[in-house]
C-alpha cells in the first residue's frame, strides 16, 4: 500500500471516531503537568526490502499482521493551546508473508518496536464539546526483530533476534472529551503516522549461506485511546452547579445594580435570568434615573476578537428581556467588554463561571 493512500485511509476512519464523540462541554484547557496513557492496535504498512547472499539477491514486501499498540508520556501546558511531552511507546507486529518477490514466501517472527518521542501539540480549544489536537514528534526508535524468518520455493532464510536503532518522526491527530466526575481527567482517542528513517539491515543465513536483509522502509500508522490526567485544574463541579442557572449578586435593598449569568459560550436567558432582569425593570419604575446600562462580560476562554462578540450579544439579549418588561429602549446603553474587567481574576483560557455575566446598572 502506498503510503499517501494509507495516510488518506487512515484519516477517514479516524475521523468518525474524533467528530462522533459527544460530551457535556469541552476539555479544560492543559495548563502545567500532566500524564497520559494510551493502548490500541498499530498497522505497519508493506516493509519493503532487499535480501543478498551469494548466489544473487532479491527484493519483496513484508507483509505483517495488526498488533497491540502502548503509548505513555509526561507533559506540560504553557497554554494557551501549547503544549510538549516526552513519550515512551511500544508496538509489536507478527509478520505473515513476502510479496513481490520472485517465488511466493511465507514469513514468521515478530517486531517489537519501542523508543522514545518528544512531541509538540496544538488545542483548539474553541470548538464545542471536544477539543481537537493537533501534534509532531521526532524521537529515537528500536526496531527490534525476533525470529524473522522467509520460506518457499525450496528456500530457507532464518535471522537471528537483533536489534537496529535509528530516529523517528511522527504526526498525531486526537481528540480530547472531558470526564467531569475528575477535574481534569479526560479520555482521548489519537491516530498517528509514524516513521522510522533510514534503512537497517539484519544478517542471517539460507541453509549454510550468510544471508542478509536490508529493510528500507517502517511507516506505522496506529489508532489509540486512552486516560489524560492535568494537575491541578480546577473543579469541574463548579461550573455544572453554578454556570446553569442565572443568580442575581448578594445586594443591600438600595443596590440598582443586578448581575445575569450566562452558560459557558452561550447568550440565551435561562429562567433565572429572566427573574433577575425583571426584578430589575421593576425597581427601576420606582427610582428615577437618567439611563440604565448594561455592560457584557465573558470569561477568558477562546480568543478576545470572538470573546467581545459573545460579551455584545449577552447584553443584548438581557436589554431586549428588559424592553419586553416594560424598560424604554431609548434608556438603555449597551456595552460589551469581551474578557476584560474579569469579576474573579484569572489567568488566559480559563472558563470561570463568574465572569460569564451581564450587569445591569440602573443610574
Amino acid at each position: 500500500m502506498k503510503l499517501r493512500t494509507a495516510l488518506l485511509a487512515a484519516t477517514m476512519l479516524a475521523a468518525p471516531l474524533l467528530a462522533g464523540a459527544v460530551a457535556a462541554q469541552a476539555a479544560q484547557p492543559v495548563s502545567g503537568l500532566y500524564v497520559s496513557l494510551g493502548g490500541g492496535i498499530n498497522f505497519k504498512q508493506d516493509v519493503s526490502g532487499t535480501a543478498s547472499a551469494a548466489g544473487g539477491s532479491g527484493s519483496g514486501n513484508l507483509e505483517s499482521q495488526i498488533g497491540p499498540a502502548f503509548v505513555a508520556a509526561v507533559g506540560w501546558g504553557f497554554g494557551p493551546g501549547f503544549r510538549a511531552e516526552i513519550e515512551g511507546n511500544y508496538y509489536n507486529n507478527k509478520f505473515d508473508k513476502v510479496t513481490g518477490a520472485a517465488v511466493p514466501l511465507g514469513a514468521g517472527g515478530h517486531e517489537q518496536l519501542y523508543g522514545a518521542m518528544l512531541n509538540g501539540y496544538y488545542d483548539f480549544n474553541m470548538v464545542p464539546y471536544v477539543t481537537p489536537y493537533v501534534g509532531v514528534g521526532v524521537g529515537y526508535e528500536v526496531a527490534d526483530m525476533q525470529g524473522l524468518r522467509a520460506s518457499g520455493g525450496g528456500v530457507s532464510a532464518t535471522f537471528p533476534n537483533a536489534s537496529k536503532g535509528g530516529f523517528a518522526a511522527q504526526a498525531i491527530l486526537g481528540a480530547a472529551l472531558p470526564l467531569t466526575a475528575v477535574p481534569g481527567l479526560a479520555l482521548t482517542a489519537e491516530y498517528r503516522f509514524m516513521a522510522l528513517i533510514g534503512d537497517r539491515t539484519y544478517s542471517g543465513t539460507a541453509g549454510a549461506t550468510p544471508i542478509s536483509a536490508k529493510l528500507q522502509n517502517d511507516y506505522n500508522h496506529t489508532f489509540l485511546v486512552g486516560l489524560r490526567y492535568a494537575f491541578g485544574a480546577a473543579p469541574e463541579a463548579m461550573e455544572a452547579t453554578t454556570a446553569p442557572a442565572a443568580m442575581a449578586a448578594p445586594a443591600p435593598a438600595p443596590a440598582r445594580s443586578y448581575l445575569v449569568f450566562f452558560d459557558w459560550d452561550k447568550a440565551v436567558l435561562t429562567g433565572r435570568a429572566k427573574q433577575i432582569i425583571h426584578e430589575a425593570a421593576e425597581n427601576s419604575t420606582h427610582v428615577q434615573y437618567t439611563q440604565i446600562a448594561v455592560n457584557g462580560y465573558t470569561d477568558t476562554s477562546g480568543s478576545a476578537k470572538y470573546n467581545m462578540g459573545l460579551s455584545i450579544r449577552r447584553a443584548d439579549a438581557v436589554a431586549g428581556e428588559l424592553v419586553r418588561d416594560g424598560v424604554p429602549k431609548n434608556a438603555i446603553v449597551i456595552k460589551g467588554f469581551g474578557e476584560t474587567h474579569l469579576l474573579v481574576p484569572t489567568g488566559p483560557n480559563v472558563r470561570e463561571p463568574q465572569n460569564r455575566r451581564v450587569e445591569i446598572i440602573i443610574r
